[in-house]
């Protein structure tokens, strides 16, 4: 009789999903009497996409774990409140709506988010741009009137995005021209993350995992006693390429497999290259793990905008690991930083050969 597998989270197309939400399912496999049991809350409405919490606790102490999944839930919700875009009373809403020069105030938490959002700008060599939301909106206006933008249209949306317009102040923000937009949906996920996965450690859970519209986080071990694994899935299919195991940080995930803009019969990355005002369409899947979800949800995006060529401007060798599926020439290729070899196990056969520097067809 085989023995019980560890906790394994799978993924839909290299996304880091939940506990057992719509196509990615995960399990626990406990055997009988295990002490560690998992307490798991799913929550609904949460940025508009999937979410769930779970906390390892001992036996008899669910109502221990149970109570900080609610609070974790808490604080997720006041923190959409004030970052998303989608809601008109945000706080960062607010600042898009504002006349130039207008000063807006800002709580702390968004405050904190816009200047880690500059530093990683800097960081990323312009790729990470919280202040192209007006080429972001272009974009997406195009593929629901099924037209190309034209050349006109993204040159105005870049001149509109750019940090020149937006001014940090000691108490929030001020935009330089009425234009200017901010749009954190490739920050404000992993912030929240990291802010929910805090409110878990505080409770003294053994172990804790929050998961975001397929970003995650985790802390301390799984209900075995054992690292966290979640399933590394192809980005063109659901068959599973292999297994990421951690113990403690952040795993995030940015590509067009399942977010898109189709103009024309064509399907395009819902990522736009700030530099240039096209969109990022050579990305198939980027899967970053780092410390901290802002770090990781950052970086996913910025590579998913410089491809391979990236990797250079990541921080320190063995803080940020990366792994890149891009496309060339029809075809799927890999790279990643020396780190992926130890955090990743492969299983596929495709994917060992990918990894070792084969390209596979596109699938697309």
């Amino acid at each position: 009789m085989r023995p019980a597998t560890p906790p394994r989270l799978p993924l839909t197309a290299l996304v880091l999903s939940g506990l057992a939400l719509l196509a990615a399912f995960a399990w626990w496999r406990l055997g009988a009497g295990s002490a560690p049991v998992l307490v798991e809350r799913r929550p609904v409405g949460i940025m508009g996409t999937s979410c769930t919490l779970g906390g390892v606790v001992p036996a008899r102490e669910e109502a221990r774990g149970t109570a900080a999944l609610a609070a974790a839930e808490r604080e997720l919700r006041r923190l959409e409140a004030a970052l998303s875009t989608w809601i008109e009373a945000s706080e960062i809403s607010r600042l898009n709506a504002a006349a130039a020069d207008v000063a807006v105030p800002l709580s702390r938490d968004s405050r904190a988010l816009l200047d880690r959002a500059r530093q990683l700008h800097r960081e990323s060599a312009g790729a990470f741009d919280i202040t192209c939301r007006p080429l972001v909106t272009l974009w997406r206006r195009a593929g629901e009137a099924g037209r190309l933008p034209t050349p006109p249209e993204i040159t105005a949306a870049r001149a509109a995005s750019s940090w020149e317009q937006l001014e940090l102040t000691a108490e929030g923000a001020r935009k330089r021209s009425a234009s200017a937009q901010v749009d954190l949906g490739g920050i404000a996920k992993g912030y929240a993350i990291d802010r929910a996965l805090e409110s878990l450690r505080a409770h003294g859970l053994t172990g804790g995992l929050v998961e975001v519209g397929g970003d995650l986080a985790v802390f301390g071990s799984a209900p075995d006693g054992e690292a966290w694994e979640i399933a590394v899935r192809d980005p063109r299919s659901e068959t599973v390429w292999g297994t990421l195991r951690l113990r403690a940080g952040a795993v995030c995930t940015s590509g067009d497999y399942a977010r898109y803009v189709e103009i024309e019969g064509r399907r395009h990355s819902h990522i736009v290259d700030p530099r240039s005002g096209q969109p990022a369409d050579r990305a198939a899947s980027v899967t970053v793990v780092a410390p901290d979800a802002t770090t990781a949800d950052a970086w996913a995006t910025a590579l998913a905008v410089l491809g391979p060529e990236g990797l250079p401007l990541l921080p320190a060798p063995g803080t940020v690991e990366a792994l890149l599926v891009f496309r060339d020439d029809g075809r799927l290729h890999a790279s990643a930083t020396p780190g992926i070899a130890r955090l990743v196990t492969p299983e596929d056969p495709g994917f060992v050969r990918l990894l070792a520097g084969e390209a596979l067809p596109a699938g697309r």
